[in-house]
């Protein structure tokens, strides 16, 4: 009933990992500079099996502790540890599931909160782990983007880059009113899947039995690696999606009239409802059908948002060059001292 631990050390591991397929021209261009910065930087900053397997060993040891208590809780590793989009500096979320009856306790009642984080670090070391109890949303979300990061060789660097490039600029802080790591994600899958020559399908649509979002919880993991690689008409480089990514926000998608939607594989037209009423950005939770954008809630931060993404287009259709709206070296520097 555990999550499937194996992910790729390093992009080099990957078997078939072409560098010419990330950039495909064949002669050099702006654009292959551009993709080569980001294969670099994704190389150095990407999660290493050791540092998944430092995580795991903290899940095995923690579950076994908490089964002396309650002998049916399980222990998942969630987020972007597992989903293959971590990075070096990746917490941990874990999320642990109790199910059954408890034979010392009654009138059990759910106290519609915000999700309480139980937060936790690795005695002497740096690394911290965020826990929750029951958010079991947050294991089928896991196994969902997971699948999107392996079905093209080109998500995991481009998305790496991308949340870089959000932290960098300060666009990517839900609890600063900005745009939370999920939602950045959603946000490039689904410029991804609306290309002319879509690099992505919709996953749900096409494998709805692998994500039946009433899928007993400990089956989820397992369900997801039926899922078999994507294979895209669509040749474009790294750099090429990534200046087509901020050019679509910039100018093409319509924040007022449009709902980002990863499951339908398109954007549906804003409705009335109140998920959708009087948000600036909207962006479809895949199962619950939510607004993971909910936390951009200020017109002054949607604003900044929407500038950025201007600005950080015109740059680099300008430079061609990643270093112009992101200090490549210096990530590269504090990410390579983390080994």
């Amino acid at each position: 009933c555990y999550p499937d631990q194996v992910l790729p050390g390093s992009s080099r591991s990957l078997p078939g990992f072409d560098r010419s397929y990330l950039s495909p021209h064949s002669h050099p261009s702006p654009q292959a500079f551009l993709s080569n910065q980001m294969v670099e930087l994704f190389e150095v900053c990407q999660q290493q099996s050791s540092d998944l397997a430092r995580k795991e060993m903290i899940r095995t040891q923690l579950q076994q502790d908490i089964q002396h208590v309650y002998a049916v809780g399980r222990l998942y590793l969630t987020g972007s540890s597992m989903n293959g989009l971590g990075c070096r500096s990746s917490d941990a979320d874990l999320c642990l599931v109790l199910t059954g009856n408890v034979p010392y306790v009654d009138r059990t009642q759910l106290i519609r909160a915000k999700v309480p984080i139980l937060r936790f670090r690795e005695k002497g070391s740096d690394l911290e782990f965020d826990l929750n109890v029951n958010n079991t949303m947050g294991i089928r979300n896991t196994f969902l983007l997971r699948s999107y990061a392996y079905a093209d060789l080109r998500i995991r660097p481009m998305i790496l880059v991308i949340k870089k490039w959000a932290r960098h600029n300060q666009i990517n802080d839900a609890s600063k009113g900005t745009l939370s790591s999920y939602a950045l994600v959603l946000m490039v899958l689904h410029y991804l899947q609306t290309l002319n020559e879509p690099v992505l399908p919709s996953l749900q649509r096409e494998y709805p039995e692998c994500f039946n979002p009433i899928m007993e919880i400990n089956m989820v993991p397992e369900s997801s690696k039926h899922i078999p690689p994507y294979v895209s008409r669509n040749q474009s480089s790294l750099g090429e999606l990534f200046l087509g990514f901020l050019k679509y926000y910039a100018t093409c998608f319509r924040w007022d009239k449009q709902v980002i939607s990863v499951r339908e594989a398109r954007a549906f037209p804003k409705t009335n409802s109140k998920e959708w009423r009087n948000k600036y950005i909207c962006v479809e939770e895949p199962f619950e059908r939510t607004n993971v954008a909910r936390a951009v809630h200020e017109k002054i931060k949607f604003d900044a948002i929407k500038a950025q993404f201007a600005e950080s287009c015109r740059m680099l259709q300008q430079k061609k060059d990643l270093n112009s709206i992101l200090p490549v070296r210096a990530i590269i520097n504090k990410e390579a001292s983390r080994r």
